[in-house]
Protein backbone atom coordinates (compact mmCIF):
# COMPACT_ATOMS: atom_id res chain seq x y z
CA UNK A 1 0.00 0.00 0.00
CA UNK A 2 1.03 3.64 -0.39
CA UNK A 3 2.63 5.84 2.24
CA UNK A 4 0.07 8.32 3.61
CA UNK A 5 1.51 11.51 5.05
CA UNK A 6 1.60 15.31 5.15
CA UNK A 7 5.21 15.81 3.98
CA UNK A 8 5.22 18.48 1.26
CA UNK A 9 8.92 17.89 0.54
CA UNK A 10 8.32 14.20 -0.08
CA UNK A 11 5.41 15.06 -2.36
CA UNK A 12 7.61 17.47 -4.33
CA UNK A 13 10.31 14.78 -4.70
CA UNK A 14 7.74 12.32 -6.08
CA UNK A 15 6.45 14.82 -8.63
CA UNK A 16 9.92 16.06 -9.64
CA UNK A 17 10.84 12.45 -10.42
CA UNK A 18 7.98 12.29 -12.94
CA UNK A 19 5.84 10.09 -10.71
CA UNK A 20 2.25 10.57 -9.50
CA UNK A 21 0.63 10.86 -6.06
CA UNK A 22 -2.69 11.26 -4.27
CA UNK A 23 -3.56 14.95 -3.89
CA UNK A 24 -6.15 16.36 -1.45
CA UNK A 25 -8.51 19.10 -2.62
CA UNK A 26 -11.72 20.52 -1.22
CA UNK A 27 -13.77 18.59 -3.81
CA UNK A 28 -12.30 15.07 -4.11
CA UNK A 29 -8.80 13.57 -3.99
CA UNK A 30 -6.88 13.76 -7.25
CA UNK A 31 -4.23 11.57 -8.88
CA UNK A 32 -1.63 14.22 -9.61
CA UNK A 33 1.37 14.44 -11.91
CA UNK A 34 3.45 17.12 -13.65
CA UNK A 35 1.19 18.56 -16.36
CA UNK A 36 4.25 19.25 -18.54
CA UNK A 37 5.69 15.73 -18.23
CA UNK A 38 4.42 13.13 -20.72
CA UNK A 39 5.71 10.27 -18.56
CA UNK A 40 3.65 11.50 -15.59
CA UNK A 41 0.54 12.12 -17.69
CA UNK A 42 0.78 8.67 -19.23
CA UNK A 43 1.06 7.12 -15.78
CA UNK A 44 -2.13 8.92 -14.67
CA UNK A 45 -4.09 7.33 -17.52
CA UNK A 46 -2.47 3.95 -16.85
CA UNK A 47 -3.03 3.91 -13.08
CA UNK A 48 -6.67 4.97 -13.45
CA UNK A 49 -7.27 2.78 -16.53
CA UNK A 50 -8.76 5.98 -17.95
CA UNK A 51 -9.50 6.27 -21.68
CA UNK A 52 -7.32 8.89 -23.37
CA UNK A 53 -10.37 10.51 -24.99
CA UNK A 54 -11.39 11.79 -21.52
CA UNK A 55 -9.35 14.99 -20.84
CA UNK A 56 -7.69 15.96 -17.57
CA UNK A 57 -7.97 19.05 -15.36
CA UNK A 58 -4.82 21.10 -14.78
CA UNK A 59 -4.34 22.53 -11.27
CA UNK A 60 -2.24 25.54 -10.33
CA UNK A 61 -1.89 27.98 -7.43
CA UNK A 62 -3.06 31.34 -8.85
CA UNK A 63 -4.77 33.01 -11.78
CA UNK A 64 -1.47 34.70 -12.66
CA UNK A 65 0.16 31.30 -13.17
CA UNK A 66 -2.70 30.18 -15.40
CA UNK A 67 -1.30 32.57 -18.02
CA UNK A 68 1.78 30.33 -18.26
CA UNK A 69 -0.21 27.69 -20.14
CA UNK A 70 -3.35 29.35 -21.58
CA UNK A 71 -3.52 31.85 -24.45
CA UNK A 72 -6.22 34.06 -22.97
CA UNK A 73 -8.74 34.32 -20.16
CA UNK A 74 -12.05 35.84 -21.30
CA UNK A 75 -13.48 38.71 -19.25
CA UNK A 76 -16.37 36.58 -17.97
CA UNK A 77 -13.92 33.85 -16.93
CA UNK A 78 -11.87 36.41 -15.01
CA UNK A 79 -15.02 37.61 -13.26
CA UNK A 80 -15.89 34.07 -12.17
CA UNK A 81 -12.29 33.44 -11.10
CA UNK A 82 -12.33 36.60 -8.98
CA UNK A 83 -15.36 35.33 -7.05
CA UNK A 84 -14.78 31.57 -6.91
CA UNK A 85 -11.05 30.82 -7.18
CA UNK A 86 -9.57 29.16 -5.25
CA UNK A 87 -12.64 26.95 -5.10
CA UNK A 88 -14.71 24.22 -6.77
CA UNK A 89 -14.65 25.94 -10.18
CA UNK A 90 -12.90 24.74 -13.37
CA UNK A 91 -12.61 26.99 -16.44
CA UNK A 92 -12.18 25.67 -19.97
CA UNK A 93 -9.65 27.95 -21.69
CA UNK A 94 -7.58 27.98 -24.92
CA UNK A 95 -4.29 26.21 -24.26
CA UNK A 96 -0.72 27.02 -25.18
CA UNK A 97 1.46 24.37 -26.84
CA UNK A 98 3.24 23.69 -23.54
CA UNK A 99 0.15 21.66 -22.56
CA UNK A 100 0.30 18.31 -24.36
CA UNK A 101 -2.59 17.10 -26.50
CA UNK A 102 -2.58 14.03 -24.24
CA UNK A 103 -3.77 16.21 -21.34
CA UNK A 104 -6.63 17.68 -23.40
CA UNK A 105 -7.45 14.58 -25.47
CA UNK A 106 -6.47 16.46 -28.61
CA UNK A 107 -8.72 19.46 -27.93
CA UNK A 108 -7.35 23.01 -28.12
CA UNK A 109 -8.93 23.89 -24.75
CA UNK A 110 -7.59 22.99 -21.32
CA UNK A 111 -9.59 22.67 -18.09
CA UNK A 112 -8.00 24.80 -15.35
CA UNK A 113 -8.61 24.86 -11.59
CA UNK A 114 -7.17 26.43 -8.42
CA UNK A 115 -8.05 24.11 -5.51
CA UNK A 116 -9.13 25.62 -2.20
CA UNK A 117 -7.15 23.31 0.06
CA UNK A 118 -4.18 24.47 2.18
CA UNK A 119 -1.94 21.45 1.51
CA UNK A 120 -2.70 21.40 -2.20
CA UNK A 121 -2.00 25.13 -2.52
CA UNK A 122 1.21 24.87 -0.50
CA UNK A 123 2.39 22.09 -2.80
CA UNK A 124 1.44 23.97 -5.99
CA UNK A 125 3.12 27.18 -4.81
CA UNK A 126 6.37 25.25 -4.33
CA UNK A 127 6.34 23.67 -7.80
CA UNK A 128 7.46 25.34 -11.03
CA UNK A 129 4.86 23.37 -13.02
CA UNK A 130 1.10 22.82 -12.76
CA UNK A 131 -0.43 19.44 -11.94
CA UNK A 132 -2.83 17.35 -13.96
CA UNK A 133 -5.11 15.66 -11.45
CA UNK A 134 -8.26 13.71 -12.26
CA UNK A 135 -10.01 11.98 -9.37
CA UNK A 136 -7.83 9.33 -7.71
CA UNK A 137 -10.03 6.30 -8.40
CA UNK A 138 -10.21 3.54 -11.00
CA UNK A 139 -11.99 4.95 -14.04
CA UNK A 140 -15.78 4.96 -13.65
CA UNK A 141 -15.79 4.15 -9.93
CA UNK A 142 -16.80 6.35 -6.98
CA UNK A 143 -14.52 9.35 -6.45
CA UNK A 144 -12.40 9.35 -3.25
CA UNK A 145 -12.99 11.86 -0.46
CA UNK A 146 -10.26 10.71 1.96
CA UNK A 147 -6.65 9.54 1.73
CA UNK A 148 -7.72 6.05 2.81
CA UNK A 149 -10.19 5.85 -0.07
CA UNK A 150 -7.28 6.50 -2.44
CA UNK A 151 -5.12 3.93 -0.69
CA UNK A 152 -7.83 1.27 -0.83
CA UNK A 153 -8.26 1.76 -4.58
CA UNK A 154 -4.83 2.72 -5.93
CA UNK A 155 -2.41 2.10 -3.07
CA UNK A 156 -0.77 -0.78 -4.91
CA UNK A 157 -0.05 1.45 -7.93
CA UNK A 158 1.24 4.66 -6.35
CA UNK A 159 3.82 5.31 -3.64
CA UNK A 160 2.60 8.41 -1.82
CA UNK A 161 -0.69 10.04 -0.81
CA UNK A 162 -0.68 13.55 0.64
CA UNK A 163 -3.18 13.41 3.49
CA UNK A 164 -5.38 16.49 3.73
CA UNK A 165 -8.22 14.94 5.73
CA UNK A 166 -11.77 14.52 4.47
CA UNK A 167 -12.82 16.66 1.53
CA UNK A 168 -15.08 19.55 2.57
CA UNK A 169 -17.17 19.73 -0.64
CA UNK A 170 -17.25 16.04 -1.56
CA UNK A 171 -18.19 16.27 -5.26
CA UNK A 172 -16.11 17.39 -8.22
CA UNK A 173 -15.76 20.98 -9.40
CA UNK A 174 -18.19 22.73 -11.72
CA UNK A 175 -16.74 23.11 -15.23
CA UNK A 176 -17.57 26.18 -17.29
CA UNK A 177 -16.77 26.91 -20.93
CA UNK A 178 -17.12 30.04 -23.04
CA UNK A 179 -18.37 29.63 -26.61
CA UNK A 180 -19.23 32.55 -28.93
CA UNK A 181 -20.09 34.79 -26.01
CA UNK A 182 -22.22 32.12 -24.32
CA UNK A 183 -21.39 30.75 -20.86
CA UNK A 184 -21.93 27.00 -20.70
CA UNK A 185 -21.86 24.72 -17.64
CA UNK A 186 -20.22 21.57 -18.98
CA UNK A 187 -20.30 19.72 -15.65
CA UNK A 188 -22.49 20.48 -12.66
CA UNK A 189 -20.39 20.38 -9.50
CA UNK A 190 -19.49 21.88 -6.16
CA UNK A 191 -20.47 25.41 -7.21
CA UNK A 192 -24.25 25.80 -7.47
CA UNK A 193 -25.74 27.07 -10.73
CA UNK A 194 -27.50 29.78 -8.75
CA UNK A 195 -24.15 31.09 -7.45
CA UNK A 196 -22.70 31.18 -10.97
CA UNK A 197 -25.72 32.97 -12.43
CA UNK A 198 -25.65 35.54 -9.63
CA UNK A 199 -22.30 36.71 -11.03
CA UNK A 200 -22.59 36.32 -14.83
CA UNK A 201 -26.30 35.98 -15.52
CA UNK A 202 -28.13 33.12 -17.22
CA UNK A 203 -25.99 30.15 -18.31
CA UNK A 204 -26.66 27.18 -20.53
CA UNK A 205 -26.30 23.72 -18.99
CA UNK A 206 -24.91 21.04 -21.27
CA UNK A 207 -25.69 17.48 -20.30
CA UNK A 208 -23.07 14.73 -20.33
CA UNK A 209 -21.75 13.13 -23.50
CA UNK A 210 -21.23 9.40 -24.04
CA UNK A 211 -18.26 9.99 -26.39
CA UNK A 212 -15.81 12.72 -27.35
CA UNK A 213 -16.43 14.87 -24.26
CA UNK A 214 -15.55 18.58 -24.42
CA UNK A 215 -14.32 18.57 -20.85
CA UNK A 216 -13.47 16.13 -18.01
CA UNK A 217 -16.31 14.34 -16.23
CA UNK A 218 -18.87 14.51 -19.05
CA UNK A 219 -19.21 10.81 -19.78
CA UNK A 220 -22.69 9.34 -19.42
CA UNK A 221 -21.71 6.48 -17.10
CA UNK A 222 -19.46 7.43 -14.21
CA UNK A 223 -19.04 7.60 -10.40
CA UNK A 224 -20.64 4.14 -9.99
CA UNK A 225 -20.36 1.58 -7.18
CA UNK A 226 -19.67 -2.06 -8.05
CA UNK A 227 -23.06 -3.02 -6.60
CA UNK A 228 -25.95 -2.33 -8.95
CA UNK A 229 -27.51 1.05 -8.12
CA UNK A 230 -31.22 1.55 -8.84
CA UNK A 231 -33.79 4.26 -8.24
CA UNK A 232 -36.17 3.86 -5.30
CA UNK A 233 -39.19 3.77 -7.61
CA UNK A 234 -38.05 0.29 -8.66
CA UNK A 235 -38.66 -0.92 -5.10
CA UNK A 236 -42.32 -1.32 -6.06
CA UNK A 237 -41.27 -4.27 -8.19
CA UNK A 238 -39.01 -5.80 -5.55
CA UNK A 239 -39.69 -9.40 -4.60
CA UNK A 240 -36.33 -10.17 -3.01
CA UNK A 241 -35.06 -10.46 0.56
CA UNK A 242 -34.75 -6.86 1.73
CA UNK A 243 -31.95 -7.89 4.10
CA UNK A 244 -29.75 -8.01 1.00
CA UNK A 245 -30.83 -4.54 -0.13
CA UNK A 246 -29.12 -1.26 0.76
CA UNK A 247 -30.65 2.21 0.60
CA UNK A 248 -29.04 5.63 0.13
CA UNK A 249 -31.60 8.30 0.99
CA UNK A 250 -31.61 12.06 1.32
CA UNK A 251 -33.27 12.96 4.62
CA UNK A 252 -35.92 10.30 5.30
CA UNK A 253 -35.65 6.55 5.85
CA UNK A 254 -37.44 4.12 3.54
CA UNK A 255 -40.16 2.15 5.36
CA UNK A 256 -39.65 -1.07 3.35
CA UNK A 257 -35.92 -1.56 4.02
CA UNK A 258 -34.18 -2.57 7.24
CA UNK A 259 -33.00 0.49 9.13
CA UNK A 260 -29.47 -0.89 9.55
CA UNK A 261 -29.18 -1.14 5.75
CA UNK A 262 -29.84 2.56 5.18
CA UNK A 263 -27.70 5.68 5.10
CA UNK A 264 -29.11 9.21 4.89
CA UNK A 265 -27.05 11.91 3.19
CA UNK A 266 -28.42 14.61 5.51
CA UNK A 267 -31.03 14.07 8.20
CA UNK A 268 -31.63 17.83 8.24
CA UNK A 269 -32.05 18.14 4.48
CA UNK A 270 -28.81 20.14 4.07
CA UNK A 271 -27.64 19.88 0.45
CA UNK A 272 -24.03 20.83 1.28
CA UNK A 273 -23.87 18.04 3.88
CA UNK A 274 -25.42 15.65 1.36
CA UNK A 275 -22.77 16.53 -1.23
CA UNK A 276 -19.99 16.00 1.31
CA UNK A 277 -21.35 12.57 2.23
CA UNK A 278 -22.40 11.30 -1.21
CA UNK A 279 -19.33 9.40 -2.39
CA UNK A 280 -18.29 8.24 1.10
CA UNK A 281 -21.75 6.76 1.75
CA UNK A 282 -21.81 5.11 -1.68
CA UNK A 283 -18.57 3.40 -0.72
CA UNK A 284 -19.86 2.27 2.66
CA UNK A 285 -22.93 0.65 1.11
CA UNK A 286 -20.88 -0.81 -1.74
CA UNK A 287 -18.65 -2.56 0.80
CA UNK A 288 -21.60 -4.24 2.57
CA UNK A 289 -22.08 -6.98 -0.03
CA UNK A 290 -25.67 -6.10 -0.88
CA UNK A 291 -27.33 -7.56 -3.95
CA UNK A 292 -28.60 -4.10 -4.90
CA UNK A 293 -28.54 -0.54 -3.59
CA UNK A 294 -31.52 1.76 -4.08
CA UNK A 295 -31.38 5.54 -4.00
CA UNK A 296 -33.43 8.65 -4.71
CA UNK A 297 -33.00 12.02 -6.37
CA UNK A 298 -32.69 15.18 -4.28
CA UNK A 299 -34.43 18.55 -4.76
CA UNK A 300 -33.29 19.98 -8.11
CA UNK A 301 -31.82 23.17 -6.66
CA UNK A 302 -28.45 24.35 -5.36
CA UNK A 303 -25.98 21.48 -4.97
CA UNK A 304 -28.90 19.08 -5.41
CA UNK A 305 -28.45 19.48 -9.18
CA UNK A 306 -24.85 18.26 -9.07
CA UNK A 307 -25.71 15.44 -6.64
CA UNK A 308 -28.52 14.28 -8.93
CA UNK A 309 -26.12 14.40 -11.87
CA UNK A 310 -23.75 12.01 -10.07
CA UNK A 311 -26.59 9.70 -8.98
CA UNK A 312 -28.05 9.50 -12.49
CA UNK A 313 -24.69 8.61 -13.98
CA UNK A 314 -23.97 6.06 -11.25
CA UNK A 315 -27.21 4.28 -12.14
CA UNK A 316 -26.46 4.30 -15.88
CA UNK A 317 -24.95 1.13 -17.30
CA UNK A 318 -23.55 1.14 -20.82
Amino acid sequence: MAIIGKDIKQAIDVLMAGDVLGLPTETVYGLAGNAYNIKAITKIFTVKNRPTFDPLIVHTSSLERVHEFVREIPEQAQLLAKHFMPGPLTLLLPKKEIISDLVTSGLDMVAVRIPNHPLALELLINLDFPLSAPSANPFGYISPTSAHHVDNQLGDKINYILDGGECKVGIESSIIGFFDGEIVVLRKGGLAIEEIEAIVGKVRIEEHSSSNPKAPGMLKSHYAPRTKLLFAADLLLLEEDTQKIGYLGFDKIHPNISLENQLLLSRTGDLSEAAKNLFAYMRLLDARGFDKIFTELLPEKGLGRAINDRIKRATTKE
